[in-house]
């Protein structure tokens, strides 16, 4: 029963993030709003909306490790595996916008993320922990690189924006209240549901966290890019893993930890190495190995150090 009320959660998140993005979309396009902010706020935070929804309930819940871990394990997987299994079926070039802005602020988020959460090795505190003021930093940070979006992003996918549906109003109000209703509703059964199966399998909550609840909040980035490199457009792929890992880092769990600071328990030092050495893989995939693209070679080494990680975390479960 748990497992069901996992996947009917996780359904309701997908739904929820659709019918929100779709109807928050089109009331913005009456409103006169260009397609360009659109694509950049609300097609952008939707993408990100289940890892949001289930970061911050899990955080309220007081889970933290859950909360933080679903972070890590969605940027780890949406490098690794998403991006890896991309890449394998296409290579990938990359824009000037990507090599000058985008790899690099991730790469500087990934680096602060871990700075400021690793209080015992760099400040001899008792435990890790991300305050509201990391938060704050977290917030800022990510609003300077909305404001760099908008300045200087000259390569927005088009096509994400073109598909924003024209509703009319009174369908796009009702989008948009079912579109929260189904992310909250979805988010509760979803959190509750991983609790329990971790009891009951004896799991940490960082556990749960990095696998189930990081691989059911990446599908919708999962499905887009797959997509994406079947058709052949490998650039609208990184372009969405790209933006979600940032947009994890510093918007989510920014507005997590000023709403309630988070201390870290069960996320280990294995856990924060392999979220860089993701980080560091794509940067130097895109600038050294793969000549401003990253190849299929890439593609299958993201690939098996997101298994060998899998592996080791089901060793130590």
């Amino acid at each position: 029963m748990d497992i069901v009320l996992l996947i009917v959660g996780l359904v309701l998140i997908l739904l929820g993030a659709d019918w929100l993005v779709d109807g928050s979309a089109s009331i913005a396009r009456k409103l006169g709003i260009s397609e360009l902010v659109i694509g950049l706020t609300i097609v952008a935070i939707g993408t990100s909306a289940p890892e949001m929804v289930v970061s911050l309930l899990s955080a309220i819940d007081g889970s933290a490790d859950m909360s933080v871990g679903n972070v890590l394990g969605s940027n780890i997987a949406n490098t690794l595996l998403v991006l890896g299994t991309v890449s394998v079926i296409t290579p990938i070039a990359l824009t000037k916008g990507n090599i000058k802005r985008d790899v690099p602020i991730m790469f500087l988020a990934t680096l602060l993320f871990i700075f400021l959460c690793s209080d015992i090795a760099l400040r001899a505190a008792n435990i890790n922990s991300i305050s509201r003021f990391d938060g704050i930093i977290f917030l800022i940070c990510f609003g300077l690189f909305l404001f760099s979006s908008f300045k200087y992003s000259n390569n927005f996918e088009e096509e994400e924006v073109k598909n924003i549906k024209d509703l009319p109003a009174a369908r796009s109000i009702l989008y948009i209240i079912f579109g929260i209703i189904a992310l909250l509703g979805g988010g509760n059964l979803f959190v509750n549901s991983a609790k329990d199966i971790a009891i009951k399998l004896g799991a940490s909550e960082s556990f749960i966290g990095i696998t189930i609840l990081a691989f059911g909040t990446s599908l919708p980035e999962l499905v887009t890019s797959v997509i994406a490199a079947i058709k052949q457009k490998g650039q609208m792929a990184l372009g969405t893993i790209v933006g979600s890992n940032i947009f994890n880092l510093l918007f989510i769990l920014g507005t997590t930890s000023v709403i309630t600071p988070l201390r870290l328990q069960g996320i280990t030092n294995i856990d924060l190495g392999v979220l860089l050495l993701s980080a560091i893989l794509i940067t130097t995939s895109s600038f050294i190995f793969g000549k401003n693209r990253i190849s299929r070679t890439n593609g299958i080494i993201f690939l098996l150090v997101y298994i060998a990680y899998f592996i080791w975390l089901i060793i130590n479960l």
